[in-house]
């Protein structure tokens, strides 16, 4: 590596610092080596742009983040809620159960956290609280349930890994399930002993006249991830395509079956939509250009060949990459991990033969655990302001459940069969 590389790890130093900003600060460092080593901009400029026009699927991330909005503000959300209630309020914690019940659902929708936590999140924290849980408690699965959006499918943080590292999104999407269904029974489990123990209500016991008509009144939301995931597995359209069908039925079940949306509303999810894209797009167009310095430099590689010199076995590998990640995660928020330090060891994952669709879903949800962690998850600010409960008591509720987490998904990490049974039987690889 030349001398010109020091330029922009001073200005990462400077960044993670000063709270700058991800994209910006990779901009600035990109320019500044740019500058120092007298290469042209306009050559990286041109590896930037072929990049990006050759990255289709980067496409279905402003599709899936429209979908997501209109759901939350066409009351898509509502009917889901309903849905999940009907099937699991009554049991013991009913909405501790309903939480997670309805995040797996929306899961099959939104392919973020953030959408489920600000979106569903509002509901659940209120019902609960008006039902007699603690404060903390209901924010803290509520928070933890909306980790299962982006690990279930569709799912963008798989959109953006998939960018870096070439691997198949249906092949990751597949991966995600098996992880986000059992994910979705892991804190269910929690919630029941934690009822048991605090006593929490059950929910009120549903006709099933009253069940029939909540789903009848539901079956156009629950079709949403139905048609996704169908025409995803069937082959019949790409990642891509099925993002953009995802969104039109999303709008026109908003608009014509619940009648719940207008234009005004239509034009805010609009502004919205673009809004959340130019942040991620920006994101994404300012780890293209650094990682032309990771080219140039051939970082990769010789993070590649320092780790080999460490281990050459994955297990350890694996171990060390999810220790420094959810470590990463405790202080950096998930973008600057996915776009500055995961494309260094990916390389290093294929010298030691593990497979990039097992390794992606394990590193989405590490990352997603990282929303979760305290100084700075996202997740938590996102519950406590929504509910007004001091952050102190979320994060509280939160710890049991994050080693709870942590403890999945170094299981999955060791048994990679659980993620990769469904894509291996799916897909011919």
């Amino acid at each position: 590596m030349s001398a010109a590389i020091w330029v922009p790890l001073i200005v990462f130093v400077l960044i993670f610092i000063l709270r700058i900003p991800i994209s910006l600060g990779l901009l600035s460092a990109t320019i500044l080596y740019l500058l120092v080593k007298g290469a042209s901009i306009g050559q990286v400029v041109s590896f930037v742009m072929f990049r990006l026009y050759s990255s289709f699927v980067l496409i279905a991330v402003p599709l899936f983040v429209f979908s997501a909005l209109v759901m939350n503000t066409g009351k898509i959300t509502e009917k889901i809620f309903g849905f999940a209630n009907t099937l699991v309020g009554r049991w013991k914690g009913g909405l501790g159960h309903v939480n997670v019940l309805a995040s797996l659902i929306f899961s099959g929708m939104s392919g973020s956290a953030i959408a489920d936590a600000s979106g569903l999140g509002i509901m659940e924290i209120d019902s609960m609280k008006k039902a007699g849980y603690d404060d903390g408690f209901s924010c803290a699965i509520t928070a933890a349930s909306a980790v299962i959006g982006p690990t279930f499918p569709p799912s963008i943080p798989m959109l953006i890994y998939a960018m870096f590292s070439g691997a198949s999104v249906g092949a990751l999407f597949l991966g995600g399930v098996a992880p986000g269904v059992l994910l979705a029974v892991v804190l269910m489990i929690y919630v029941a002993y934690i009822a048991n123990k605090r006593n929490y209500p059950r929910g009120p016991q549903h006709t099933l006249r009253e069940f029939l008509v909540v789903t009848f009144k539901a079956l156009p939301a629950l079709f949403t991830p139905v048609i996704l995931l169908t025409c995803i597995y069937t082959g019949i359209v790409t990642p891509t395509e099925a993002a953009a069908i995802a969104a039109l039925y999303a709008l026109v079940v908003s608009i014509l079956v619940y009648r719940s949306m207008g234009l005004k509303e239509l034009f805010n999810v609009l502004k919205e939509t673009v809004k959340t894209t130019g942040n991620i797009g920006l994101i994404v167009g300012s780890a293209l250009a650094f990682s032309y310095i990771v080219a140039s430099e051939n970082i990769s590689q010789t993070v590649a060949s320092f780790v080999l010199g460490v281990t050459n076995n994955k297990y350890i590998f694996l171990f060390i990459i999810n220790i420094a990640f959810l470590i990463l995660g405790m202080f950096l928020d998930t973008s600057a991990i996915q776009v500055i330090f995961l494309p260094l060891v990916i390389p290093a994952a294929q010298a030691l033969g593990i497979d990039l669709v097992h390794f992606g879903v394990v590193i989405c949800l590490n990352m997603m655990v990282g929303l979760l962690t305290p100084p700075f998850g996202m997740l938590l600010f996102i519950t406590s302001g929504i509910s007004r409960t001091p952050l102190k008591d979320v994060i509280k509720e939160t710890l049991p459940m994050i080693v709870v987490m942590i403890i999945f998904l170094f299981i999955l990490t060791f048994v990679p069969g659980i993620i990769m049974f469904i894509p291996n039987h799916m897909i011919a690889r």
